[in-house]
């Protein structure tokens, strides 16, 4: 699956299952699992069903749930470093880095790492208050 295919999806996908109208959703399947029980008897398929079902979509939302954390994660220390730069005004494209594509982001974090290398190599650190 390409890269920003993906990260499309998984937007998508994240943006969906964070909603009240998705755990409506869920409970609502699980529910009807359970007044299906005894339709079915209580039998092993009727066990197998639900838990095979929710397996997969637990497996299936760990990876969805590192995707978004990476990307949320990502943006937000370019944000804090953008701040940590600039004291007076922020650059206001920076106010949606986790809508970027991982490309994007990491171009400013390339940007960024190199304005504090420099800076460091220039000494431009300042002393560290005593704690």
């Amino acid at each position: 699956m390409h890269s920003g295919t993906f990260e499309r999806m998984a937007k998508k996908a994240a943006r969906f299952t964070g909603r009240p109208l998705c755990f409506g959703l869920a409970v609502g399947v699980v529910l009807t699992w359970v007044i299906s029980g005894p339709l079915f008897g209580f039998s092993d398929t009727w066990q197998l069903v639900i838990n095979t079902g929710t397996t997969i979509l637990t497996f299936l939302m760990v990876f969805l749930i590192q995707n978004t954390q990476n990307r949320d994660t990502d943006a937000l220390q370019i944000k804090l470093d953008e701040l940590i730069r600039v004291t007076e005004l922020a650059h206001n494209t920076l106010l949606d880095l986790e809508e970027l594509d991982e490309k994007t982001l990491d171009r400013y974090r390339a940007h960024y790492s190199a304005m504090a290398h420099k800076a460091r190599r220039k000494g431009q650190v300042e002393d560290l208050p005593e704690p």
